[in-house]
């Protein structure tokens, strides 16, 4: 086997040009063969392998190249990638079936909860549980229910990150992260004040009225519609600036295998939350990226809209090195002005952003703060510190 890619090799996408435009055909839908055949005869296979993983869509290039009609790869290759999905495949049974056990328990206590992203999206997007990796479960909760779901948790044998005189005090983490000791069980809880990269609040009341069941493993799992689900799947890929080929492979996935799809649906969620520009911008990468075709009416909006090119065109730079090349301080700064678009709104956007603490800055010590200037101050300094490094996050 050759050596891996290197961090160096992996933030210069010279190092891996072919490697990158063969895992591209791969993962669309509507692969060009001739010239994936092409590609093959250049690819170095275990780089290969290293940019899915990096990427997330070791479920996707093993389904494609296991399928009769796909061009012929190495043996050692295709045994070395069914046992990374092997791996992958252990860890997404695991967690639907902690899942499923949480949304029983979440019943009894009578807490409400949508399942967002992970496995209801791989089944929404592949429909294939298996197909797309995940390491934690997110799940949407009301803010009222967070200290009853927080003592539910604890109960059932995770430890908290957020602690009960923080939910007290009212402060607000980027997530209230549950973890079980001993596994690496990881659960998400989040709702319209947790979701901050949202331009304006998520409707939470909205959501859980729209909301539908999603079939898995025999049972009817609560998730946000469709539509909900793809603005809040494309918000997500701008919080991270879309440096993953999952992320837009979900996007795409959907799209291909969601026909039904309620399009004036999709826009008027979007527009609730300020986010059009954000759906637009998913959608784009999704057509550019993996080849994704959309319907007459939302492909012209999708084409015209200027905002939405430029952050898709930003997001291409840095994409194929997997958060390996990082957009810089200022990068990052241009970007999230950009996902606001209107020119007045997006400095206070930026602004919240910016100086919002997290439970990264209001427990420093463990201790919790009640002065809000200077969490505001200390967010501000970790963030100046943590993005004004180089490497990968």
């Amino acid at each position: 086997m050759a050596e891996s890619l290197s961090p160096a090799q992996l933030s210069n996408m010279r190092s891996f040009e072919h490697e990158w435009a063969a895992l591209r055909e791969c993962v669309s839908s509507y692969c060009d063969r001739e010239r994936l055949l092409k590609l093959f005869s250049a690819v170095d296979w275990p780089h290969l392998l290293q940019l899915a993983e990096e990427h997330g869509v070791i479920g996707q290039l093993a389904a494609f190249l296991n399928d009769r009609n796909a061009p012929a790869a190495p043996s050692e290759f295709k045994e070395t990638l069914l046992e990374r999905q092997r791996t992958q495949n252990f860890q997404t049974l695991r967690l639907t079936a902690e899942l499923l056990r949480l949304l029983e328990l979440f019943r009894a206590q009578g807490i409400p909860a949508l399942v967002i992203k992970g496995p209801v999206l791989a089944a929404q997007a592949y429909n294939d549980p298996s197909m797309r990796g995940y390491g934690d479960l997110d799940l949407l909760v009301r803010q009222r229910d967070i200290r009853r779901a927080t003592e539910f948790m604890i109960a059932s044998g995770y430890q908290a990150a957020v602690s009960f005189s923080a939910i007290d005090a009212r402060k607000i983490p980027g997530q209230y992260l549950f973890s079980k000791p001993d596994s690496d069980l990881l659960v998400e809880l989040h709702n319209d004040l947790t979701l901050r990269y949202f331009p304006h609040p998520l409707p939470i009341e909205d959501f859980f009225a729209r909301q539908i069941r999603v079939r898995l493993d025999a049972h009817e799992i609560p998730a946000p519609c469709m539509e909900d689900e793809l603005v809040l799947i494309c918000i997500h890929g701008a919080k991270h600036f879309w440096e993953r080929l999952s992320w837009i492979a979900d996007v795409a996935g959907l799209v291909l295998r969601q026909t039904s799809i309620d399009w004036e649906r999709a826009g008027s969620s979007a527009r609730a939350v300020q986010a059009e520009h954000l759906l637009h911008t998913g959608l784009r990468l999704a057509v550019g990226v993996l080849h994704a075709r959309l319907p007459g009416a939302v492909s012209f909006r999708v084409r015209n809209d200027a905002v939405a090119a430029k952050l898709a065109a930003r997001a291409l730079h840095w994409l194929p090195a997997a958060g390996y090349a990082p957009p810089g301080l200022f990068e990052r700064a241009a970007f999230r002005l950009r996902m606001r678009g209107n020119f007045l709104a997006a400095p206070a956007y930026l602004l919240k952003l910016s100086l919002s603490p997290t439970e990264e800055d209001w427990q420093p010590g463990g201790e919790i703060s009640n002065n809000a200037f200077l969490d505001a101050l200390r967010r501000l300094f970790r963030v100046v510190r943590k993005y004004g490094r180089s490497g990968k996050r």
